[in-house]
């Protein structure tokens, strides 16, 4: 079993409820908080590029990076016609993050921070973005709150569309504070009229405000603030999704 191997050609089906434009107003209020240095922004773990295409739209040059060639491959095939500069799209884990120059903003969102089980290399991956950020940029990244991963425990989910059926399966373990997530996926191929299936694991971390907090410190960032989900108010003790912001000191 591997991650987003079999996913990949049907994750928007299966996310086809997740507002990008929403998530793009709710990046852009945080922009409009502080005024960015420039309009270069990366989009960390892009994934099939969805949010990176919505950003792109609005104007911004934007840079999308995965780890996953797989995913990488379904941003390639969005139509980016109307988009004004084409993203530039590279395949690295965050922890490896290597850019060619620096960025104005880094966002890093859908719990992808989750994602990154082992905390030194999710503190490696923060002093990454740290070091290609242009003094003054901003750091926008959200988590699944561990209240939120807690919650998932023993329980069993059902998505579906025409052509998509996913079912999985959530077991969180309290001592390794890691949630894992057992997926059985089936997918129409609409050539034969055959279902191909696939299996994948995924794990998230359950981090607290506090670990994020002083890895953000520890890689050279201030003002760190948090949110509720999509609000820009501070989180409440039984929020599912909590965003951080952070910036680049300007004297940096």
């Amino acid at each position: 079993m591997s991650s987003y191997d079999f996913l990949a050609g049907c994750y928007d089906r299966l996310t086809y409820d997740v507002d990008h434009a929403a998530w793009a107003d709710y990046i852009e209020k945080h922009f409009a908080k502080e005024p960015l240095p420039g309009r270069t922004i990366l989009d960390l773990a892009c994934g099939t590029g969805s949010l990176t295409r919505e950003l792109a739209l609005r104007g911004y040059e934007t840079i999308g990076v995965d780890q996953s060639p797989e995913m990488l491959a379904q941003a390639a095939e969005k139509d980016w016609d109307a988009v004004p500069i084409r993203p530039l799209f590279l395949c690295q884990p965050m922890e490896r993050l290597d850019l060619y120059g620096t960025i104005d903003a880094c966002v890093c969102c859908l719990d992808s921070v989750n994602y990154v089980t082992d905390p030194k290399k999710l503190a490696r991956a923060f002093q990454r973005v740290h070091l290609f950020l242009t003094p003054g940029g901003l750091f926008l990244f959200d988590i699944n709150s561990p209240r939120k991963l807690e919650g998932l425990d023993g329980q069993i989910f059902l998505d579906e569309t025409e052509d998509t059926y996913c079912v999985w399966r959530a077991e969180f373990s309290r001592r390794g504070r890691i949630c894992t997530y057992f997926m059985d996926l089936f997918r129409l191929d609409r050539e034969t009229g055959r279902w191909d299936r696939g299996v994948e694991l995924h794990r998230e971390r359950a981090y607290t405000v506090p670990e994020l907090t002083a890895m953000l410190e520890q890689a050279g960032f201030r003002n760190i603030r948090t949110f509720g989900e999509l609000k820009m108010r501070p989180p409440r003790a039984e929020e599912q999704r909590i965003f951080f912001t952070a910036r680049k000191d300007v004297s940096t």
